[in-house]
């Protein structure tokens, strides 16, 4: 099948994507560390301090960074869009994010308020930024190409969610940084629902919509599904909020049925096109899209069985088959493609013959490499879901294995970033001195 045009001459300089994903796996890391530090405490309950500061590592840092680089990267390239001062937008909300995070995780592990404070002073300028970026991007290029539009409707969705997740995020941190009164159980329910189902979820599947293909080697997506899988999932978790301010329990649990069947579907089709792709051999990157597909899988069956059971006994469980399993392992897997792919890409397009002759992607980052550390991955992601469940004999284990496999990523990151630069250097001045 023909693939979609992209605009290559739109992307956006290296230090825009790259900063973003080269902190992903250092906030990956951090959060390995507090559960190292904080053990079994960290996965009691999701209202404990430590678990609430781990799991803001893991979302706001680890998932947002990613996310944000991709989201900077693709909105160019694939639709055209051009975000305003690509470069100042990346360094303001790069470094307010960053210390957002930070703070934010501490104000949850130690429970003061002041740091909750500091925090909503990081953070809502950063989303802003960004959000204010965006649209006004999309409001300067309404029409999309046909190829790319379920791509950037999925991606226009997910930024919307994103503005909801803030809301939220916004309103529940007020509650810590100036107690007053909220209901804070049903705000952080959808806080969680749009962060994870709307942000990542759905930009996970419109990124998926561009990269399968691409860099994987695949067919395209079905056009029905690229054209209606977005939308009706956010509709449904427009009705799932409807019904959770309504305290409508069993409606809500036919919803969360029906957005868990969404993400089954997206699933099911990747799998089937990454079993079907031109080359049959499994690459890393690879491994860990059929991973991350196999994950939402164990999550819809753990989720069955939370249902039927009747208490939410794999709260943690799920959250870690989510976070983990599935976006996490997406983001190693995508980064792993991206970050060499950007790295020749720009060194082959500066001027001069003395760059062009730049390691290739296999040499930036050597297959071996990246299956060694993908099968750390998936002993932290095995071990961290036997955690949930066994806390006292797996907390720690899980955690080391988590920040080999974090450190690990981020080592072969940047080895490449350093390949990158020495190889350009090297070939630059080669280029002078002739």
């Amino acid at each position: 099948m023909i693939q979609r045009a992209l605009s290559y001459d739109r992307t956006p300089p290296l230090s825009v994507p790259l900063r973003f994903f080269l902190s992903a796996p250092i906030f990956l890391f951090a959060a390995a560390a507090l559960l190292l530090w904080e053990g079994p405490l960290a996965l009691l309950s999701r209202w404990t301090p430590a678990t609430l500061a781990l799991t803001h590592l893991l979302t706001l840092g680890f998932l947002s960074m990613a996310m944000i680089g991709a989201l900077l990267q693709i909105l160019p390239v694939v639709a055209d869009i051009q975000l305003p001062f690509p470069q100042a937008t990346a360094r303001f909300v790069h470094a307010l994010l960053a210390a957002g995070a930070i703070l934010l995780a501490c104000a949850f592990w130690h429970s003061y308020p002041l740091l909750f404070r500091l925090a909503l002073l990081c953070l809502v300028p950063a989303f802003l930024w960004l959000l204010t970026a965006c649209f006004i991007g999309m409001r300067n290029k309404p029409k999309l190409k046909s190829k790319a539009a379920g791509t950037v409707g999925a991606i226009r969705l997910a930024v919307i969610a994103l503005v909801i997740t803030v809301l939220l995020g916004a309103a529940l941190a007020s509650t810590f940084a100036w107690p007053h009164a909220l209901p804070t159980l049903l705000l952080t329910d959808l806080h969680v629902l749009w962060g994870l189902s709307g942000w990542v979820g759905l930009l996970v599947i419109g990124v998926a919509f561009q990269v399968v293909p691409m860099f994987q080697v695949t067919a395209l997506y079905p056009v029905d599904i690229t054209r209606v899988l977005a939308g009706t999932l956010f509709l449904l978790l427009i009705l799932w909020s409807t019904e959770a301010m309504l305290e409508s329990q069993w409606n809500t649990v036919a919803l969360s049925g029906m957005i868990l069947s969404g993400f089954i579907v997206f699933a099911g089709i990747t799998l089937y096109l990454l079993a079907r792709r031109k080359n049959p051999k499994l690459d890393a990157s690879t491994l860990f899209w059929a991973t991350a597909m196999a994950s939402l899988f164990v999550c819809a069956a753990v989720w069955l069985t939370q249902t039927a059971s009747g208490h939410k006994a794999y709260a943690l469980t799920l959250g870690v088959l989510f976070i983990i399993g599935f976006a996490g392992s997406l983001i190693n897997g995508m980064l792993y493609r991206i970050v060499p792919f950007l790295l020749w890409y720009h060194a082959q397009n500066e001027t001069g013959e003395g760059v062009r002759q730049i390691p290739n992607v296999r040499q930036l980052l050597p297959e071996q490499t990246a299956i060694r550390q993908f099968r750390m991955h998936l002993l932290a992601l095995l071990l961290l879901i036997g955690a949930t469940l066994l806390p006292e004999v797996l907390a720690r284990p899980a955690a080391l294995a988590m920040c080999i496999s974090s450190g690990w990523l981020f080592l072969n990151l940047l080895n490449a970033v350093r390949m990158h630069a020495a190889a350009r250097k090297s070939r630059i001045s080669t280029f002078v001195s002739a």
